[in-house]
């Protein structure tokens, strides 16, 4: 069985939760602040953060579709192709550049016939399971992703240390995802930390002066 969602993946949704959480604690003004801010607050960033959860989750689905909707254009268009060059041509369209420049005219007129002994396609793309546990898994990436920033505002009661402890969390987990991605694409992951936790910083800050 396949994974629900790649490493990419994984990391992205975490730090898009980060950040939308983050445009409420950072929003919050705790020298000011009451328990009823707070409550605002924490209610705000939860609901936000389920909000845009489903509703990543919905574009997830509607990602998984429109792919499978392209592949199975592809596989009629091959096997319905008068000429194999043109076949070829589609097939090797269809593979990742890297892979597609390796790929020998015969090795693909190889997968064009293995294509043409298949059953027919059917006739509209479908989602399955595997669809399925990849939107639950966006939806909790991000739900998920909440709390750790939020739980010093449950816990303890003056708004002063609460933020300044959620601010460590939150720049940990940035430096963490950052360091994680850094080591998925190949760069240095302490770099690709650090320049995570600034451009998140950067982002909150924008979000929250455009009213976000």
């Amino acid at each position: 069985m396949k994974r629900a969602l790649d490493p990419i993946d994984r990391v992205s949704e975490v730090l898009f939760g980060l950040i939308m959480v983050l445009t409420f604690t950072g929003s919050l003004s705790v020298y000011e602040a009451g328990r009823e801010d707070v409550r605002t607050m924490l209610v705000g960033a939860l609901g936000c953060n389920l909000a845009w959860g489903l509703i990543d989750g919905v574009f997830y689905l509607m990602g998984c579709l429109a792919e499978k909707g392209r592949d199975l254009a592809t596989f009629r268009a091959v096997r319905e192709a008068g000429d194999p060059g043109q076949a070829q041509r589609l097939l090797a369209d269809a593979l990742p550049p890297v892979v597609a420049s390796v790929v020998q005219p015969a090795e693909l007129e190889a997968m064009r016939r293995r294509l043409l002994e298949r059953p027919g396609p059917p006739e509209r793309a479908r989602l399955d399971k595997d669809d399925g546990r990849g939107a639950l898994a966006v939806f909790l990436l991000v739900f998920l992703s909440t709390f750790p920033v939020v739980i010093p505002f449950m816990v303890m009661r003056d708004p002063v240390p609460a933020l300044r402890v959620s601010n460590a969390i939150a720049v940990a987990l940035l430096f963490a995802a950052g360091h994680a991605f850094g080591r998925l694409t190949g760069r240095r992951p302490v770099w690709v930390g650090s320049v995570m936790v600034v451009l998140g910083a950067v982002l909150v800050g924008i979000t929250i002066a455009l009213g976000g």
